[in-house]
């Protein structure tokens, strides 16, 4: 049986995940509802035809940049950075600094698509990468630095378990729906 402390801390990671959960839907109705404004004035977005064909240069690398922030999203979703960074032997400490270095590795390789997508898709992104270290620490933090990683990964992953929708899936959704957008027009 959880002791009141562990319950307690189990409430307010379970919050947390709410909370991004619920920051990510309402930055993609924002996003939607800016779209639809743009749509109403007639703006055309960077990726559309211009004089010269740009639009047929910045388009296919758009969507390219759409394709590797997805990749980096699922990656860096629990149950894949646990599998790809968990070795035999580890500690609770020794996981913590691995995925943790991991999602910033990830990031560092990936930031440069920002100035390719919306900045809806590129908060989405920001706060997966921030919410998911967040509660990797978290997390960590309540265990002994020295208890085996099993420890660390199995709390993890019951966390993301018990939300109906992980903030990866969320971003995704604000991610390829604004992909969706960029190949309508």
């Amino acid at each position: 049986m959880p002791s009141s402390q562990e319950l307690l801390f189990i409430v307010i990671i379970a919050g947390a995940v709410v909370l991004v959960i619920w920051t990510l839907k309402d930055t993609l109705k924002k996003g939607e509802k800016k779209e639809k404004e743009e749509r109403e004035k007639g703006l055309k977005s960077a990726s559309g035809k211009t004089e010269g064909g740009q639009g047929d240069v910045v388009l296919p690398l758009q969507l390219q940049a759409y394709e590797r922030i997805v990749l980096f999203v699922e990656r860096i979703a629990p149950q894949n950075l646990i599998s790809r960074v968990n070795q035999p032997g580890f500690s609770v400490l020794d996981m913590q600094i691995g995925m943790v270095s991991s999602i910033k590795s990830e990031y560092d390789h990936n930031v440069s698509q920002q100035i390719y997508v919306t900045a809806q898709a590129w908060e989405a992104v920001k706060t997966v990468k921030e919410q998911t270290i967040s509660i990797i620490n978290q997390i960590a933090l309540k265990l002994p630095p020295d208890a085996p990683s099993i420890e660390l990964n199995k709390q993890i992953l019951e966390l993301f378990m018990l939300q109906p929708e992980s903030p990866s899936d969320i971003a995704i959704e604000i991610i390829n729906a604004e992909a969706r957008k960029l190949m309508q027009r």
